[in-house]
Parts: structure tokens; C-alpha cells; sequence
């Protein structure tokens, strides 16, 4: 477990404008009616309120999926999470979907220093829409996007037609589908095109957002997949043996997103959690149809569907069941064949796996460094708490703790002077493969 630090605006300046960067750190809920006209230039508010702490909360979500990026590039570890992070909607110099700074943008950007190509991964049900616009002029990075298209669900982008331009024609793969998409239909296709992409493009590295919300029984999914089929996703991306760097996402069923992310921890830890595996979708649903129940039930009791679901059921405290609710499968063989047949004809469109000049890459970066000077601050930050100077009869909170972490780029005289200190030196090193950033 690593404690990451929280993004400098310079940093998240690398993706988007300096002006919106700038914004979300000076707009608070007390002074957000004096910018009307910004939050509407910016798109905050309805989906994207303005709430206490905004910009440290994007700090902290976009500042592990960094240090994670960085933690591969340096080969600290094989796979780095970052369950905090995944907010693939946001632009350039907007909010979209509840997603303010784009870290997932931000972690492939550090993971191209060291990689000449990164394939990204999307299974959330909303398409990944702020990463694919990011890179869509571009063969340096290829976006996979799993998700419900049609019906005017959001974001409304995403149909297989969208492939991607100039540079980048070819390099942007969209898989969308219809609702109720199980387990089966769903692992099948996500293998085929994986395998088919990965063959074919070579990546260095990739970058799996794991949204939960295309779990059965989310509030404002869709499909019907299983913890199980979900987490057959993140095993078999994990079998490529190549430098993962795994996010959440959405999900807004909580307790479905819970189980879920802790299964898929222990599929990258190689660790078999006891009972976390039950398809506990199956059994409540085989159960509910036992009863005859089905979901409208819902509507003539006032009581919490997991615990009316739990006395019908006789399912014991630490089962979570999804839902009553089974979509019914709308995608048709034969659109999925479709579907996976336009977009292997895209792949072979590709002659093989593009060349970079990485030398002419690595001095850009560095000119970078040059203009900013020492604003850049070094990549292997990661603060640590100095519990001798904490008086040990008071107890301090997590949150109480991060604000006193002194930043390398404040200078003092005498015992704090920081004048000499190897900040660009990793202290923390270990022989660990796998490094987990805490939300």
C-alpha cells in the first residue's frame, strides 16, 4: 500500500487547460453564484456539482493514478490500482459525468515516457469517451471501449463507427452494445477483440478502468453481468503479463461496487478471497423465482430492498444479493457478430504495431522540465507522516495528517532546509510486484 501524493495543478496541466485547472481550485460551494457564466463555460453543476474540497478530491484521485503510472515506469511493480480513480469523462477544459480531472488522460501521458504504445481498456458501462477524445488523433495510444450505446445513453458517443482520425484512424475501438448483455456473450467477445488487439497492436503497458456499474442490478446500468464475469475481464487482461495499471470507475449500487473491487483485488494478488466469489446474482434471482417475486414487489413495502431480499431469501448477513431484476438480453448473436466482425476488420487495417522515435520524445519531455524550470515536480513524490513530531495525546485523523505533509518545493533554514535533499530518490523501494493506492 503506498500513500499517493495529491497532483500539482502543472501536473494536471499536462492534459488539461490551465485556465479550468485554475477554476476548479478557486470555486468553492459559497462562491459558485458568482460565476455563473464559468460554471456553464466549465459544465459544473447538475452532474458535476460543485461541492467542499473539490479540488483536493481531484488532487488525490488523479495524483494515485500518477504515481502509479510512475511506480511501472520505474519497475516497482508489475500492476499498480488505483480503485479512486477511473473518471474517464472529463475533457480538456470541462466536467462530464460526475468527472472533474481526467486521471486516467494523466497516467497514460507519464506511462508514453516509457512506453512507445499503451492500449487502454474500458468496461464501464458509460463509454470512455474523455479518453478516446484525448487520444483520437494519435497511433501512440489505442482506446477499447466496452459499453451501452443507443437510446440516448449517456454520453452518447461510442458507435462502432468512431474508429479514431488522422494519425489515430484505426486506433480508437468501439464495442457498443444493447442492454442485458450476460456473462457469456459479454467474456466472449471482450477475449476475442483483447486477444485480436493485443496480437496486433503490441502495447508496452495498459490501462484497465474496471467501472462497476455494468454490473446487474446498478442503479443506472444495464447489463447483466455477474462479479464473476466482471472479474473474468480483469484475469484475463492480467494473463498478458504486461505493466497494468487497473482503476475503478463508476458504480452507483455500493455495495455491488464493493464486493466487486475487493474480487478483483485478489485476482491481481493472485489470492482466493473466501466466499467473495458466490454468484450471489444466481442465487437471489433462482430464490426470488422460488417466491414468485418479482421486482415491483419493491414498490408495496416500505423497507430497504437488500433486507427485504435477504428475509425472503434466507440469505446470511455478509451475502450481498444484486437485485431481483434480470434484463432481458437484447444483443442478438448476430448483432455481437457483427459487431466483432467490423471491428477485426478495423484491427487488419492496421499493417503492424506503430514506431516512435522515443529519443526525439524523451528531449520534448525535457524541454518540457527546462520551461518549467522546478515547477515540475520530481516523479517519484510520495509523502510520508513524521509520527515522532505527533504529540502522542492527541489523536489526528487521516485528513489532519495529508495537510501537514511539507511539500519538496518549500524551502526553510537550518534542520528543515531543503536545499540538499535527493527528492527524485525513491526511499520506499521494495521487491513487491504489486503496489495498491489507497482512495
Amino acid at each position: 500500500m503506498q500513500r499517493p501524493h495529491k497532483a500539482y495543478p502543472v501536473e494536471l496541466a499536462q492534459f488539461h487547460s490551465a485556465d479550468y485547472v485554475e477554476f476548479l481550485h478557486r470555486i468553492t460551494p459559497d462562491t459558485q453564484h458568482l460565476f455563473r457564466q464559468e460554471l456553464t463555460k466549465y459544465n459544473l453543476g447538475e452532474d458535476c456539482p460543485v461541492f467542499e474540497n473539490l479540488f483536493e478530491f481531484c488532487q488525490i484521485y488523479a495524483g494515485g493514478t500518477i504515481d502509479a503510472a510512475r511506480r511501472l515506469n520505474n519497475q516497482l511493480c508489475d500492476i499498480a490500482i488505483n480503485w479512486a480513480g477511473g473518471l474517464h469523462h472529463a475533457k480538456k477544459c470541462e466536467a462530464s459525468g460526475f468527472c472533474y480531472i481526467n486521471d486516467l488522460v494523466l497516467g497514460i501521458l507519464e506511462l508514453l515516457k516509457y512506453h512507445a504504445r499503451v492500449l487502454y481498456i474500458d468496461i464501464d458501462v458509460h463509454h470512455g469517451d474523455g479518453v478516446e477524445e484525448a487520444f483520437y488523433f494519435t497511433d501512440r495510444v489505442m482506446t477499447v471501449s466496452f459499453h451501452k450505446f443507443g437510446d440516448l445513453f449517456f454520453p452518447g458517443t461510442g458507435d462502432v463507427k468512431e474508429i479514431g482520425e488522422r494519425e489515430g484512424k484505426f486506433y480508437a475501438i468501439n464495442v457498443p452494445l444493447k442492454d442485458g448483455i450476460d456473462d457469456t456473450s459479454f467474456t466472449r467477445l471482450f477475449k476475442t477483440i483483447i486477444s485480436k488487439v493485443v496480437e496486433t497492436y503490441a502495447p508496452g503497458a495498459i490501462v484497465l478502468q474496471c467501472g462497476a456499474d455494468s454490473l446487474a442490478g446498478d442503479r443506472l446500468g444495464c447489463f447483466n453481468l455477474s462479479i464473476d464475469g466482471h472479474a473474468e475481464c480483469v484475469r484475463f487482461v492480467k494473463k498478458f503479463n504486461l505493466p497494468l495499471l487497473v482503476t475503478g470507475g463508476g458504480g452507483y449500487t455500493k455495495e455491488n461496487v464493493a464486493r466487486c473491487w475487493t474480487v478483483e483485488t485478489g485476482i491481481l494478488l493472485d489470492t482466493e478471497l473466501p466466499n467473495a466469489r458466490l454468484d450471489t446474482f444466481k442465487l437471489s434471482l433462482a430464490r426470488a423465482n422460488q417466491h414468485g417475486l418479482s421486482c415491483e414487489i419493491y414498490g408495496l413495502y416500505d423497507i430497504d430492498p437488500t433486507t427485504f431480499l435477504r428475509m425472503v431469501c434466507n440469505l446470511p448477513d455478509d451475502v450481498l444479493p444484486f437485485s431481483l431484476i434480470e434484463q432481458e438480453n437484447l444483443n442478438s448473436k448476430s448483432y455481437l457478430s457483427t459487431i466483432k466482425m467490423q471491428v477485426l476488420e478495423n484491427l487488419r487495417s492496421i499493417q503492424h504495431a506503430p514506431s516512435v522515435q522515443m529519443q526525439e520524445f524523451i528531449i520534448l519531455w525535457l524541454l518540457i522540465a527546462v520551461i518549467y524550470e522546478f515547477q515540475v515536480p520530481p516523479d517519484f513524490y510520495i509523502p510520508e507522516f513524521d509520527e515522532d513530531e505527533q504529540n502522542p495525546d492527541e489523536r489526528m485523523d487521516q485528513h489532519t495528517q495529508d495537510k501537514q505533509i511539507q511539500r519538496d518545493d518549500e524551502f526553510y533554514e537550518g534542520d528543515n532546509d531543503n536545499d540538499h535533499m535527493d527528492v527524485g530518490q525513491d526511499n520506499d523501494a521494495s521487491s513487491t510486484k504489486l503496489s495498491m493506492l489507497p482512495s
